[in-house]
């Protein structure tokens, strides 16, 4: 009887193990660059509902990070002093522009990218 017992909370621990595990999603962190007067990358693809840490870090002066349709506007320290990570995430597909919010230079409305929201691909 004592085996049957400890077969059984056995392998509701590993259930519940297997459970706990496939309700985790993964946390994706994406690195952009922002120098002279561009962002790399300038283009980022998320599915609908992923959280993204997006992590900027700026080559040459301070820079700036809006994303239309957000309330991220953020203030990219210039280089050395550190990086400045914001998590997004978007619940309708589509196409959100981000852009530098500080001027910066001459080419500072050049200083753009997307990042592009896709609905997930559906289980075969």
């Amino acid at each position: 009887m004592k085996t049957s017992w400890r077969l059984l909370l056995g392998s509701v621990a590993v259930l519940l193990t297997m459970l706990h595990g496939s309700a985790v999603q993964e946390h994706r962190v994406v690195r952009i660059s922002a120098e002279r007067f561009s962002f790399t990358p300038s283009r980022i693809t998320l599915a609908v509902g992923e959280q993204v840490d997006l992590v900027v870090t700026s080559d040459d002066t301070a820079h700036g990070l809006r994303i239309e349709g957000t309330d991220v506007d953020l203030t990219i320290p210039k280089r050395g002093p550190g990086e400045i990570t914001v998590t997004v995430g978007f619940d309708k597909a589509g196409r959100y522009e981000f852009a530098c919010s500080r001027m910066c230079g001459a080419g500072h409305n050049y200083m753009r990218g997307e990042i592009i929201v896709r609905e997930p691909a559906a289980p075969r």
